[in-house]
Parts: C-alpha cells; sequence; structure tokens
C-alpha cells in the first residue's frame, strides 16, 4: 500500500512512520510519499526517518515531494496533516484574541475560527485533487481544527474522509488506569465535536463505573483532566470533560496573557532551532528530533496546568502515544477488514440528537473493511448540548465563510462563539487576522 502524508515535513511525521515500522501484519504500507510545500522541512524530516529506519528489515520506502499530485496519485490512504500559515500562523491566531482579552487557543474560540477560516479553502482543494487523482483512497485527517476541516472535505469526499484525534483517546486511557482497569476493555460513552466533548460513562462488564471514579478523589488525581479543571467541577458536571472544555469553563483565567511567550510562539522558537540543527547536523537528526519532542510533550498545556495546580504532565501519559496509534489502528481496521471500535470524527447521522444530520461529530464508531458507521451516543443533557449546538453553528458559518469569501459570514462566526463578548469585538477580530495572517486576508481581501 501506498501512503500519502501531507504536510509531510511536520515535526510529528516520524511518530507515524514509527508506527508504521512497528506494525508487520499484512497487507502494509510499502510506501510513503512526504508532500510538504517546504524542501528544508521534507530534508530534515527525511533524515529523522532514515535514523528511525536504521536496524529495520525492509522499512516503508520514504519519498518526498512538493508537489500535490505526485504526492496523492496512487494513495491508498492519506494522512492530512497540513498547517496553512505555518507556526507563524499559529501565533497570530493566539495573539490577536490575547490582545482583545479572549482566549488564544490554536482550535477553541476565536484562533481557532480564524486556523479554520484560511484553511478550509485549502483543504477543500486537496480533497477535490484527491477525488481526481486517487479516488478510492481513505482520508484520515489531523489537519485542525479537526471536526470543522473534516466537515468542509466531506462535501468532495463523503464518508471517505474520517477526522481523528488522540484527546477522547486519552481521557479514557487515564480514566480506566485510574479505577485499575484495562482501557482495551471498557466502554466509553463519550460525545460531542472536536475538542468539546465529553466522557459521560464508561462500562465495564455490563456496568457504569464512571461514578465511582468522580466520587473517589484519589482515583480523579490520577486523571489530568481532573487535575485541571478540578474534582468539585467535574462532579458538579457528573462527566469528565475533554481537556479543551477548560478554556470555555475557565475563560477568563485562560484569556488572561501570562508575560512568556503564548504556545505557538515557543513552539515556533523550538522548531526553527530543530529544524535548522538538522540540517547543519543532519547525521545526529534523530537524537535531535527525539529531545524536541520531549520538551514539546511536557511542555504540552504546561501554564493551564500551572494555573490550576494540576501539576505535570503523568510519565505513562508520555509513553502512550497518541494519534499516530490511532491513525494506524484506523487505518489496519479498513485495509484488513478487522473489526475495532473507535472515538473519531465522523458524519452525525442520527448519533447524537439534536444536531444537524450532515453535521461532524465525535462520537465512538465502529470500523471495518467497509468502512466507518457512528454508533448511536445518546442525547446529550441540556448543559452540554446547548453548547455543542452553538460551536456547531459557528463552525457551519465558518465554513460557509470560508468557501464563498463572505465578510459578514466570518464575522458572524466570530460573533456567534461563545468565547467572543460581542459583535464589535467580532469585526475587530476579523480585521486583525487579515492584517497578520497573508493566508487569512488573501480569502476575506478588504
Amino acid at each position: 500500500m501506498r501512503l500519502a502524508v501531507l504536510g509531510g515535513g511536520g515535526f510529528r511525521v516520524p511518530l507515524v512512520y514509527g508506527a508504521l515500522l512497528r506494525d508487520t501484519a499484512k497487507p502494509r504500507v510499502e510506501e510513503v510519499v512526504l508532500y510538504d510545500v517546504s524542501h528544508e522541512r521534507l530534508e530534515a524530516i527525511a533524515h529523522v526517518l532514515r535514523g528511525l529506519a536504521a536496524g529495520h528489515d525492509d522499512p516503508p520506502l520514504v519519498r518526498t515531494t512538493t508537489d500535490l499530485d505526485t504526492a496523492l496519485r496512487d494513495a491508498s490512504f492519506v494522512f492530512s496533516a497540513i498547517r496553512v500559515g505555518g507556526l507563524a500562523g499559529r501565533t497570530a491566531d493566539e495573539r490577536v484574541a490575547l490582545e482583545l482579552g479572549l482566549v488564544g487557543q490554536e482550535t477553541t474560540g476565536p484562533g481557532g475560527i480564524a486556523y479554520g477560516l484560511r484553511t478550509i479553502p485549502v483543504a477543500v482543494h486537496v480533497a477535490e485533487r484527491i477525488a481526481a487523482l486517487a479516488p478510492r483512497a481513505w482520508v484520515i485527517n489531523f489537519t485542525n481544527p479537526a471536526g470543522m476541516i473534516t466537515e468542509a472535505m466531506r462535501r468532495v469526499l463523503g464518508d471517505r474522509v474520517i477526522g481523528i484525534c488522540d484527546s477522547p483517546a486519552g481521557l479514557i486511557r487515564r480514566a480506566a488506569a485510574a479505577l485499575g482497569l484495562d482501557p482495551a476493555h471498557v466502554s466509553p460513552g463519550y460525545v460531542g465535536l472536536n475538542h468539546l466533548g465529553w466522557l459521560c460513562g464508561l462500562s465495564h462488564q455490563g456496568r457504569d463505573v464512571l461514578p465511582e471514579l468522580l466520587a473517589d478523589d484519589a482515583a480523579l488525581r490520577q486523571v489530568e483532566e481532573a487535575r485541571l479543571l478540578g474534582p468539585e467541577w467535574v462532579r458538579t458536571l457528573g462527566a469528565l470533560p475533554n481537556e479543551y472544555l477548560y478554556y470555555y469553563y475557565f475563560a477568563r483565567e485562560a484569556g488572561a496573557a501570562g508575560p512568556g511567550p503564548t504556545r505557538g510562539e515557543a513552539l515556533l522558537e523550538q522548531q526553527e532551532r530543530f529544524y535548522a540543527g538538522v540540517l547543519a547536523r543532519p547525521g545526529d537528526a534523530l537524537p535531535q528530533w527525539r529531545r524536541a519532542r520531549r520538551e514539546r510533550d511536557t511542555s504540552y498545556m504546561a501554564e493551564e496546568r500551572g494555573a490550576t495546580g494540576a501539576g505535570e504532565r503523568a510519565a505513562a501519559d508520555l509513553e502512550a502515544g497518541g494519534y499516530e496509534g490511532i491513525a494506524l489502528a484506523l487505518m489496519a481496521a479498513i485495509a484488513r477488514g478487522e473489526p475495532a471500535t473507535m472515538i473519531l470524527n465522523v458524519r452525525n447521522g442520527s448519533a447524537v440528537p439534536g444536531l444537524p444530520e450532515e453535521a461532524v461529530v465525535e462520537v465512538p464508531c465502529a470500523v471495518d473493511g467497509s468502512g466507518v458507521r457512528a454508533l448511536a451516543a445518546g442525547a446529550l443533557p441540556g448543559r452540554f448540548l446547548g453548547l455543542v449546538q452553538q460551536v456547531k453553528a459557528v463552525e457551519q458559518t465558518a465554513i460557509e465563510a470560508a468557501l464563498t469569501g463572505s465578510e459578514r459570514l466570518a464575522v458572524a462566526a466570530f460573533a456567534l462563539h461563545p468565547l467572543v463578548d460581542s459583535v464589535t469585538t467580532a469585526r475587530r477580530l476579523l480585521d486583525g487576522y487579515r492584517a497578520r495572517v497573508p493566508e487569512l486576508a488573501a480569502v476575506f481581501p478588504d
């Protein structure tokens, strides 16, 4: 099989290749084609992959290209992990919002809308090229905001595009481990949108054990999400929220910019140092990548954990892996016909009552050789449903704005978001992003 990785010069691509090296079942990926707009980043990541492959018998062949059509032609699977505007765009996503006293986060709130507005036209173009050159390929979308981008790409690719995120799997793994249970032997009642979902139940041997976890102080302290949002609040909710709900439930604290760099600014500095270092010392590429990865993983949501006293990330979380494992498991289930149940971003249908059928939701899904099917998630309680409905309306408004170039709809997408406090602020957000991000200005020219 041939796998095309879009955003192939990205820092996390070695995680995907490492997972492929460990995958020996048939059929397996024999060729990986890395596509990126940056030749230099492709070259650096290729050096890291060569280090990973050393000592392995018959590793997947790696090719690199800056031509999209070359990458897509005859692909069986496509991993899409593009970042339109690069990390410089992410820093603007964060800073423009923070300067207006709002949450400055790359996928949640104004930053997520800005990221989506400039990414959707590119993602839809990619989908059109996939439809033309690899119409039987399955597309696994990593590109954030994952739910919004997947929903936009579905207009071209339908059910053959599936969005993934590692946050729900991590939450479920931590919840099960806190109760001394094997995560493989629990059934999660998880429901919501990407970066906006809740673990509302956790079934083990036919019994919901989530109430036991919520009642146990010592067990809750083992769950990062409970430490981040506070045990009292998760008990009040009666569910364990995805970590990104911090930005909704603690919006005032999250919108208060600290004196240091934002997450995007820190990553921009780190990655510039990493890529330059690899190109200067290619023989040392793999150790450099491992050091940078450790630094990146341990600093994830560090400011938020510090502000709430949640402490450092658990060592088990750092070693457990993330989205690369989910992507490979999804690919194996489809390619080999091995049935699996996974939490994915797919068309709602009737899985989540109260949301449009065409909306992309994040719910447990049945996966096999025929594809992916959303499982019924049941009705969300009102304290969750209203927020989900509002954010989904924002996502769908942003999609229409990006595809039509409508400034009016772009302002509406910002103004309708629960983390934006006025229409005037929404207009200032759009103006601020246009001034700082050329890729967004190209979608909504003055």
